[in-house]
């Protein structure tokens, strides 16, 4: 039997979804309008105002904003109330060492944990279930996320964060953990780990796990349910708007319910701009319907994808995105961090090297690696081997603090990455992670 947080609306017909949108976007449109400059100035380029937004078909209308305005109005300039009344923050890493600075009022964070609350109940979960929650707490978004949502619900939470496994384990299997939230790729290693302690996927009391924030693929869900047993749900989300449960997956498995209440979907051409038909593939869009703090209208994701309205068995009617297929830019995500080549490319020049380098991504025991080979500067190369160990060590510490993820760094003589005519190849990335 199919379970709904808020049933009313999670099932709501396409008359009422779009009566509640064209509602919510007009006071939207007028709200950023007349508090947040920078986008007023941009609407004012393109010779709008607040009138001429009557309902989401005039959405298109709109001017995008992008990362690249995120970074330009950092940190204040799309800020939509009173610093006062803001009571917290989330950020995620920027493109040249400036990070994404997502403000919330408490009616905006209410509203991300019932998107979350939603997304757990989708996957099983009610108040007698004991969620453990092993997404990074800080200022990453998912761990605050699936715990405030799982508070929402009810649920004995857990608030592990990442690693620990040891612990991880002890409390998995002395609690009985029922849901497990964390990205794919650290599921996995749990499954491992299990198994080399000699637990069998029956030994453990986990029925379902909400997994995000990476890519990952289907024979990756095969084997992370075989290993531990449950049923792996999908969830998508950003900080730019909000954080998880943007998005989430039913027990169809087939996509994820984007909460169209909170936020309505665009796909275009990532080239052109242009709005394109429901069930092309392209770039999508999203415009928050009603956040306060932080209120983004359409904002290019980059995440490459296909949205659907075919009939889902679960009963919800909310529009469905594909799994994200690639990226309309040069962003990784790398194990739920993303990365930018010109970060990489920044901490080379500060530290005295060429920005001659190439990025090696792989894959090993459902772990991504990150390995950065980088031409040395022939009037500082050393034979020595201790020497040439230090540069690479400090080289990669100064990844690190850029990043916020520690990669192998290889100093290489130089000349010997390829040359290009065309555009460089800086990133070979050996991970399949979509057909």
């Amino acid at each position: 039997m199919t379970n709904y947080y808020q049933k009313e609306i999670e099932t709501a017909s396409r008359d009422e979804i779009l009566r509640i949108q064209n509602e919510k976007i007009r006071k939207q449109v007028k709200h950023v309008y007349e508090n947040v400059p920078y986008y007023r100035n941009l609407m004012e380029e393109k010779g709008l105002t607040p009138e001429d937004i009557q309902g989401v078909d005039d959405i298109k209308k709109l001017p995008f904003l992008s990362k690249a305005d995120l970074r330009d109005a950092y940190p204040y300039g799309l800020l939509g109330v009173d610093l006062k009344d803001c009571v917290r923050i989330q950020s995620t890493s920027g493109t040249t060492g400036k990070r994404v600075v997502a403000f919330y009022t408490q009616p905006d964070v209410d509203l991300w944990e019932e998107c979350c609350a939603r997304a757990i109940v989708a996957a099983g979960g009610n108040e007698d279930d004991v969620v453990q929650v092993a997404y990074g707490y800080g200022l990453f978004t998912g761990g605050a996320g699936l715990h405030g949502g799982s508070h929402k619900v009810g649920c004995l939470t857990l608030p592990m964060s990442s690693g620990n496994t040891e612990r991880q384990i002890q409390f998995m299997m002395d609690l009985d953990a029922t849901i497990l939230c964390c990205t794919p790729s650290y599921a996995a290693f749990i499954g491992e780990s299990l198994a080399e302690r000699g637990y069998k996927p029956e030994d453990n009391k986990l029925k379902a796990g909400i997994f995000g924030a990476e890519p990952w693929t289907e024979e990756m869900r095969q084997s992370i349910q075989k290993s531990l047993g449950i049923k792996a749900y999908d969830i998508y989300g950003l900080t730019e708007t909000s954080g998880p449960g943007v998005a989430f997956e039913c027990e169809a498995q087939s996509g994820m319910h984007i909460n169209e209440d909170h936020f309505y979907a665009e796909i275009i051409d990532p080239d052109t701009g242009e709005v394109l038909p429901e069930g092309s593939k392209g770039e999508l869009v999203f415009t928050a319907l009603d956040k306060e703090a932080f209120p983004l209208l359409r904002y290019r994701t980059r995440d490459i994808c296909v949205l659907t309205r075919e009939k889902c068995p679960c009963g919800r009617t909310h529009v469905k995105m594909s799994k994200p297929m690639g990226r309309s830019d040069d962003m990784l995500i790398i194990r739920g961090v993303n990365v930018f080549p010109s970060q990489i490319e920044t901490v080379l020049l500060n530290e005295g090297y060429t920005p001659n380098y190439q990025i090696e991504i792989g894959r090993k025991n459902n772990t991504d690696t990150l390995d950065i080979y980088v031409e040395a500067d022939p009037t500082k190369i050393s034979d020595k081997i201790a020497d040439i160990q230090d540069m690479e060590n400090g080289l990669a510490s100064a990844m690190r603090t850029m990043l916020g993820i520690g990669p192998k760094i290889h100093l290489v003589p130089p000349k010997t990455i390829t040359r290009s005519e065309g555009k460089a190849v800086r990133v070979i990335d050996n991970r399949k992670l979509h057909d």
